[in-house]
């Protein structure tokens, strides 16, 4: 009985064989075909008498499974549902979300044994299906995952996981892996009790039967059995310890999301109730809070940015057609600073060798140095001496000759950019293609050094390079299809997320993330309490408050930046409230964290706000402070009406780049989907009402754009329009 997607086959024993193997995917993964087969396959064991037992195994070299088919996730018109059907649109959801949880009961309570044999990662629904078998055998291998993250893009375990983990290893470290998203390893798995057997994993099918066949009759779950008794003592409210866990892991899950994400509560409460009940109503329980996290806009706009755009991009979505593919072999980096220290430790790491070139010898060998310093604490010599073996630090321009690809990340001063530009040219010649790390300066402008405009390119690192894992690509005036070619298949070798962007001054994530820290120094003058001004921010969702992040990039780089656009853009400047705060922190000579003092001071005791914060800027003079709500508010709408901006001239070309560059290069809030899926949940037309309010009471930098009046009358979406539809 071979099925689209699961090879079945009957042993002399009556074992039978479920082999899932999804035709034209690289991994296997839970969409309606499977679920449909696996289904038909449940009822087979359960009832022919001919099968003694089942193995389920993947046939997939890749993995045994990694979870649901996000994007293919889909649920239908709950509200078409509900009418022809007669229940409620949420009574339609939980019946969808219910299915699969239901399939998994029906596996394990089919009268005969299951074991799993699990030759790969696990994650997800993957793992769930591994938890319904009665007996779990996993291939011998560190490397192989196995996990619960659905947390991480905004949902939870829909399949039962909340429900067995917990069962299976005590509800306090089963918390830690459903809350976090964290995945385990096979003898981590083992020693939980969440599998029970390591073998070889060209063995784990003979023993996943050999146990099948020696327990006729285990297939009972130890959660059904009458003596059944959770790992670490009893799950009821009169178990003190049961109690604290969740006191504690209640604290804990708010002191991470701020209150702000759906997922972690949803967990918290289906463990919480289900660990009290019999399995059967557990699952209920579950599904309950699984159908409310989908119903809820949080979770969709997650999936859709933090998987569906995030893959898509990594894969290639903006790269130009019919060009061959262009890998990079050999990268001059002009630059050893940090960020050219970086790009040089993920370029080599990568494979790519590599030549590190600055002023000095001595600067040359520090950024070498680099990487050995920050690849050594978690690295083998044996396997970091290849990779620092790729790296030559040099002085010379000669050496630059063969590298096929150029980035530079000197000082932010385009003099000095167009010297190392024309000096590079000059070896590997103008068909090379020569990209900018710059942050801030317009790459057009920046190109007019390089004799061939077409092969110049923006390619803009975040810090730390190794950590950060956005690459924003600029695209000029005169780029032409081969350079975006380049720059993306560079940035898939290193296992970046691209952007696609045009030109313009600070692009989109530096124009945009700088309005926030521009808003918070701008409250900051008028008289706003510092904790306010950053609590306010940490609270929204941002990584940190907008005075930390300016002090964290430097004060006195914002200053220059500053100082650079005035000189640019002569009287059409515009002075912004921000910007006397900037000029005084100067004249304090608080440059930021480099220089030991900024909005904060970093001394023994740590990093704590300035104590004369206040008096340099009146708080202490101001009668009345604002509420939280409006200091969020408008760090909020700053942001969101720059991005809209970028939109509407061109900057950005899809909502996509919009949201993964906000969310992956300045921290915007991940639990919106990013500020364009944040703006269409809001609706535009109350996102512009928001905004004329704020530029009556606070400037004409919250006036929103003719782009955001026109959707609002129209009742459009950013994601509705074609654009967003091509890109999807």
């Amino acid at each position: 009985m071979n099925t689209d997607t699961i090879k079945y086959d009957l042993d002399g024993d009556g074992i039978a064989m479920l082999t899932i193997d999804l035709p034209n995917q690289s991994m296997n993964v839970i969409n309606a075909e499977l679920q449909r087969d696996m289904t038909a396959l449940i009822e087979k064991i359960s009832t022919d008498d001919q099968i003694k037992g089942a193995v389920i195994t993947s046939g997939k070299a890749s993995g045994f499974m990694a979870g649901a088919d996000l994007k293919g996730m889909n649920f239908g018109d709950a509200d078409g549902a509900a009418k022809d059907s007669g229940k409620s649109k949420m009574g339609v959801l939980f019946d969808g979300v219910f299915a699969l949880n239901k399939m998994l009961r029906d596996l394990e309570t089919c009268g005969k044994p299951v074991a799993a044999a699990v030759n790969g990662l696990a994650l997800g629904g993957g793992l769930e299906v591994v938890l319904a078998c009665h007996y779990r055998v996993c291939a011998d291998n560190p490397k192989i995952g196995l996990g619960l993250p659905e947390v991480m893009v905004g949902l939870m375990p829909g399949a039962g996981g909340t429900q067995r983990l917990p069962r299976l290893m005590g509800v306090q470290p089963a918390l830690m892996y459903l809350v976090q998203g964290n995945n385990m390893k096979p003898q981590e798995a083992l020693g939980f009790g969440v599998i029970q057997e390591l073998a070889p994993a060209d063995e784990i099918v003979d023993r996943a039967k050999a146990w099948v066949k020696a327990n006729p009759n285990g297939g009972v779950q130890p959660w059904d059995q009458k003596k059944f008794k959770f790992p670490g003592g009893p799950a009821t409210p009169l178990n003190p310890g049961f109690g604290q866990t969740f006191v504690g892991g209640t604290a804990m899950a708010i002191s991470k999301t701020h209150g702000n994400i759906n997922g972690p509560h949803a967990i918290l409460s289906a463990v919480y109730e289900g660990a009290q009940v019999p399995m059967d109503t557990a699952i209920r329980i579950e599904s309950k809070y699984f159908a409310k996290l989908v119903a809820d806009p949080q979770a969709g706009n997650m999936i859709r940015s933090l998987f569906v755009s995030k893959q898509a991009a990594e894969k290639g979505a903006r790269r130009p057609e019919g060009i061959e593919p262009m890998p990079t072999k050999k990268i001059g980096m002009l630059g050893a600073g940090m960020m050219g220290a970086g790009i040089a430790l993920v370029s080599a790491r990568a494979g790519i060798e590599v030549v590190l070139l600055d002023t000095s010898q001595e600067s040359a060998e520090k950024g070498k140095a680099y990487t050995e310093q920050k690849l050594g604490k978690r690295m083998d010599k044996e396997k970091l001496r290849p990779i620092l073996d790729r790296i030559t630090p040099t002085t010379d321009y000669a050496d630059l000759e063969g590298c096929d690809f150029i980035i530079e990340a000197v000082f932010e001063d385009r003099d000095i950019k167009a010297e190392v530009t024309k000096k590079t040219e000059a070896v590997v010649g103008a068909d090379t293609i020569f990209g900018s790390n710059t942050s801030t300066l317009p790459i057009t402008g920046l190109a007019k050094a390089w004799s061939k405009p077409e092969k110049f390119i923006g390619v803009h690192f975040f810090s730390p390079v190794e950590k950060m894992p956005l690459v924003e690509i600029i695209v000029g005036e005169k780029t032409g299809p081969e350079a975006i070619a380049k720059a993306l298949d560079y940035v898939q070798q290193i296992k970046k997320t691209p952007i696609v962007v045009n030109d313009s001054r600070g692009f989109y994530t530096s124009r945009c993330f700088g309005t926030y820290v521009q808003e918070g120094t701008a409250m900051l003058g008028e008289g706003i309490t510092p904790a306010l001004i950053e609590n306010g921010g940490k609270h929204m969702g941002m990584p940190v408050g907008p005075l930390a992040v300016s002090d964290e990039v430097s004060i006195e780089l914002g200053y220059k930046v500053m100082q650079q656009t005035k000189k640019d853009m002569g009287d059409a400047y515009k002075e912004g409230p921000s910007d006397t705060v900037v000029e005084k922190m100067m004249a304090e000579g608080r440059v930021g964290r480099k220089g030991g003092k900024g909005y904060y001071d970093y001394g023994d005791a740590g990093k704590q706000l300035w104590p004369g914060l206040e008096e340099a800027f009146g708080a202490h003079d101001r009668p009345e402070q604002p509420q939280v709500e409006a200091v969020q508010e408008r760090l909020k709408y700053r942001q969101l009406v720059e991005c809209a901006r970028c939109y509407e001239e061109g900057v950005l070309e899809t909502p996509q780049d919009g949201d993964l560059g906000a969310i992956f290069g300045w921290g915007f809030m991940p639990y919106t989907g990013g500020p364009f899926s944040h703006m269409d949940t809001l609706g535009i037309d109350h996102v512009v009402r928001v905004l004329d309010r704020l530029a009556q009471e606070h400037g004409e930098r919250f006036s929103p754009p003719k782009l955001l009046r026109d959707m609002a009358e129209k009742g459009e979406s950013f994601y509705s329009r074609p654009e967003a539809q091509q890109a999807a």
